[in-house]
């Protein structure tokens, strides 16, 4: 491989062929591909407050005989599994089955565009070997980006629970928004830092270092790539980076942290109404042959942008009314009452039969004389074959207690939101001095909005 990286690169003199015009589309299109990563740092509200009928109409068609995969982990608000690949300073750095969907698109733009322009000659098998480390180390980019928020944010002590690569990109999870306007802009300016960071010396390398001109093409487009991610992470519209440092100005400046957010997540919105309108008219413009008929695809990633931009500061903006909704409610206030509990002993046949079809909750406590036992929920039901429904106990498939499943009926809502993030459940016990008060769940905060006419 290493002589595929020194190989000549070829300067292209005169006009240039059709050919050689489509590849050079081809790899502008993958910068295109890169600038969509855009990410949030807290957690989308839809996370919470989805509700669990869904869960419950899978297990009452799996009880007359229709079966469903299990799933397996915690539901961090992504539909498809997720694998471990490592830890990085003790943050799990986690791989989502679509990014590799992202992966297979940018390593062909590459293979088939990028790199057949620049180095030509080679075989079609080293240009795609290449172009799948290129593209590793392009995503590479995006985790020391991630990388740089999660950093800053655990210096003021906010637990980052994972990182996660994705089709769009990256996104780093913080399990609480930052404790004021400073600790804001300074973990939202570190990404764009470590990109500029980056990308100022990849190409300063690619200029002056004595190496191969594979290698220089491969430096020239890392660093042009990471400037622009970059660039464009600073636009000032929340989420993105930039709309974050101007939610920390407005924040400091009106003291009012979701009025702040709201204002920034209109400009979110306003930016990707923008970029769309943009996107609409590159590819009018080559459609009609205004423009290079080539630029077409990149108007239509800038459409893309623009909605994916205008969809998720819309989210924002929605999370920050349920956030303002419940700021003074308590968990006593939401919480279902008159739960019953399940004994360890009872078969699971038995739990769906009793429980679980005729009451639609989608889990419950499991309690013995001495206490509690678990929590049993759908998901483990699911996850069990129905052929083991009559022989498995109750007690078998139940998670088992811990103090992390206990909150008392005083604490704000939004706490017990937060402890159901960072644990992945959908449900806590309401406890006070030893007794189940009953249960606080993200379907019942869900209802608690709906109710009052809130946004949900």
């Amino acid at each position: 491989m290493s002589t595929s990286w020194t190989a000549p690169v070829r300067l292209a003199v005169g006009r240039p062929t059709q050919a050689v015009v489509r590849s050079r589309a081809a790899s502008r299109n993958v910068l295109w591909v890169v600038l969509i990563i855009t990410r949030t740092l807290s957690f989308p509200a839809d996370r919470f407050l989805r509700p669990s009928r869904g869960l419950y109409r899978k297990c009452r068609r799996q009880s007359v005989g229709l079966t469903y995969p299990s799933r397996t982990g915690k539901d961090q608000g992504m539909n498809g599994p997720d694998w471990q690949i490592g830890r990085i300073f003790g943050i799990p750095i986690k791989v989502h089955v679509s990014w590799f969907l992202i992966f297979g698109f940018v390593t062909w733009s590459l293979a088939t565009g990028y790199l057949p322009d620049m180095l030509p000659g080679l075989s079609g098998g080293r240009y795609w070997l290449m172009a799948g480390v290129a593209t590793l180390l392009l995503f590479g980019s995006v985790l020391l980006h991630e990388l740089g928020h999660s950093l800053v944010a655990r210096r003021y002590r906010i637990p980052i629970s994972q990182i996660t690569l994705f089709v769009f990109g990256g996104i780093a999870q913080m399990h609480r928004e930052p404790p004021g306007p400073r600790a804001e802009f300074l973990i939202a300016i570190a990404g764009p830092i470590v990109s500029f960071v980056l990308g100022g010396l990849l190409l300063g390398m690619a200029a002056t270092a004595h190496v191969g001109q594979g290698l220089v093409a491969l430096g020239i487009l890392l660093g042009s790539v990471n400037l622009q991610l970059g660039l464009f992470n600073l636009i000032p519209g929340f989420p993105l980076d930039g709309g974050r440092v101007l939610r920390a100005g407005l924040w400091a400046w009106s003291g009012d942290f979701n009025r702040a957010t709201r204002q920034a997540a209109l400009a979110g919105q306003g930016f990707g109404i923008a970029l769309a309108g943009v996107g609409a008219v590159v590819m009018v413009g080559a459609g009609t042959g205004a423009i290079a008929g080539s630029l077409a695809a990149n108007g239509g990633w800038i459409v893309l942008i623009g909605a994916f931009l205008f969809t998720a500061a819309r989210a924002s903006r929605r999370q920050t009314a349920i956030r303002a909704a419940l700021a003074t409610v308590t968990v006593e206030e939401v919480m279902v009452r008159n739960v019953a509990t399940l004994h360890p002993n009872l078969t699971v046949e038995e739990a769906v039969a009793q429980y679980f079809l005729p009451q639609g909750y989608g889990g419950y406590p499991v309690w013995e004389d001495r206490g509690p036992v678990g929590m049993v929920t759908v998901q483990a039901v699911q996850a069990l074959p129905q052929s083991l429904w009559p022989q498995r106990r109750v007690g078998d498939i139940a998670e088992p207690w811990s103090e992390d499943m206990e909150i008392s009926p005083q604490t704000p809502v939004l706490t017990a939101l937060d402890r159901m993030f960072s644990t992945g459940r959908s449900r806590l016990a309401v406890m006070q001095d030893g007794l189940l008060m009953g249960l606080v769940t993200r379907s019942g905060i869900s209802r608690f909005l709906q109710l009052r006419g809130l946004p949900r």
